[in-house]
């Protein structure tokens, strides 16, 4: 499919037509970065995106204890905070 850059202020933009937004499961917010020459246009990730159902993994196997283990503790833990 061709397009054309149309103005957009001092910038260039190109047209999506909807079908192609809706297949590619673009929102408001994309990522953009250009590989080899060409522009790459994804949906926008989220920073912490998939990070509830890999906790949940993680505690099933039991492996959630270790994301702070005993040994951190220290004695300046409850000495030097008041509340």
């Amino acid at each position: 499919m061709k397009v054309n850059l149309i103005a957009i202020g001092n910038s260039k933009g190109v047209r999506l037509p909807s079908a192609v937004i809706k297949e590619c499961g673009f929102g408001e917010t994309l990522e953009m970065s250009v590989e080899n020459g060409r522009v790459i246009l994804e949906p926008a990730r989220h920073p912490r995106a998939g990070w509830e159902d890999a906790f949940k993994r993680m505690a099933a196997a039991g492996d959630d204890e270790r994301l702070m283990p005993d040994t951190m503790a220290h004695s300046w833990d409850d000495e030097a905070w008041t509340w």
